[in-house]
């Protein structure tokens, strides 16, 4: 068996170094380092799949989420509600711009927003909402855009983890993660469903005119050069990492079936230990259907119930077995994102999701002969 890899890029590479390497070598030889060709061929492409009129390219997911605030004109004091359970970034360019964030707990069963939560937490201060599409799914969008309309909010989906994802609507229209939103944002950090071999991010939009802020923005605030119409930053996808990315794009669908069909066997394998409770699907059907396209499995985490998890992560690293806890604390009790407006009764259930969950091995590459060895060393810890 080969060695476990939490994310095994090398293997993915190798599956597909005769695509990657001459794109990127089209690059190195017309210079075009910046701006060229592949970042405008990928941008188009992924409009396409995405099926969104809009798509910024930028230079990490971080600064998708400032720029797609900073194009609302979003400003300082402005409350933006988001998940207490969820990577800094995601409230971390709440705080640089000076807005005011406002974390709201998570379902227990999907990890997403709570729209209980999310409805007490708005206030007349209130202008944007970030929901976060954690761990692969979406959350519920068709509840948020309603609350959004009727109190007249942004809506910026913070779509690092669930690219190429299905949102179906009740009537039945299926839309992508990230599209819904007034504006959306994605993460091509290496390890993501659709990564780069560096840093990378975009935006997704399909307002016009915001789309041409946000153009600006991202280059310095510039339309024309040494014309600067906006405040803006330098944030720029590399011809290099467009390069990967467009490589890469139109094997996404097939890498998130990868995911799902080793996520599917995880499931079976846990199905009868009471003291794993595995990913649920949200989209109606509860466990992962045959058909599944609404959960793209970024991480397969689990829930664990009577279990010493962090001597269950130590017995897993002693067999060679990586494994990752996402997230190991609030950020309500982060110290950059304390208040004293925070309960902790409010957050009842993220606070016990960061004492429970474990994430295992989710990646393209994955064998049945590794998921055996993963599931069965886990399996024997509990059972003692």
């Amino acid at each position: 068996m080969k060695k476990i890899q939490m994310v095994d890029l090398k293997g993915q590479y190798n599956d597909i170094k005769d695509i990657v390497n001459p794109s990127i070598q089209e690059v190195i030889e017309n210079t075009a380092f910046i701006n060229g060709p592949k970042v405008h061929e990928f941008q188009k492409n992924l409009e396409t799949y995405l099926g969104v009129k809009h798509v910024i390219p930028c230079a990490n997911g971080t600064d998708a989420l400032q720029i797609a605030m900073m194009g609302l004109g979003l400003k300082p004091g402005d409350e933006v509600i988001t998940v207490d359970f969820t990577f800094a970034a995601t409230v971390e360019v709440i705080a640089l711009l000076q807005l005011t964030p406002v974390l709201v707990d998570v379902n227990e069963d999907d990890f997403n927003i709570n729209i209980e939560a999310l409805k007490k937490a708005i206030t007349p201060n209130t202008k944007a909402i970030v929901p976060v599409h954690l761990f692969g799914q979406c959350a519920n969008m068709e509840a948020i855009m309603h609350i959004a309309k009727a109190h007249n909010l942004y809506v910026i989906e913070d779509n690092a983890q669930a690219i190429g994802a299905n949102y179906t609507y009740s009537n039945g229209t299926k839309v992508k993660a990230g599209t819904i939103g007034d504006v959306g944002a994605t993460s091509f950090f290496p390890s993501k469903n659709l990564g780069c071999y560096g840093d990378g991010g975009a935006i997704f939009t399909n307002n016009d005119e915001l789309a041409h802020t946000i153009r600006g923005i991202v280059n310095h605030g510039m339309y024309e050069r040494y014309h600067h119409d906006v405040v803006g930053v330098n944030s720029r996808l590399d011809s290099i990492q467009a390069a990967v990315l467009d490589a890469k794009l139109p094997k996404l669908d097939s890498y998130n079936k990868s995911r799902q069909n080793a996520a599917r066997k995880y499931n079976q394998a846990f199905k009868n230990i009471k003291q794993i409770i595995t990913p649920k699907v949200s989209n109606g059907c509860g466990d992962i259907c045959d058909t599944c396209d609404c959960h793209v499995f970024h991480q397969y985490t689990l829930k664990l119930k009577g279990v010493d998890r962090d001597a269950l992560v130590k017995h897993l690293n002693d067999k060679g077995i990586p494994c990752g806890v996402y997230y190991p604390i609030p950020l309500h009790k982060q110290k950059a994102y304390q208040d004293s407006r925070y309960n902790e009764k409010d957050f009842a259930v993220t606070n016990q999701l960061v004492k429970d969950v474990i994430s295992l091995p989710m990646h393209t590459e994955l064998e049945d002969e590794q998921i055996e060895f993963i599931t069965s060393a886990i399996i024997k810890f509990i059972n003692g």
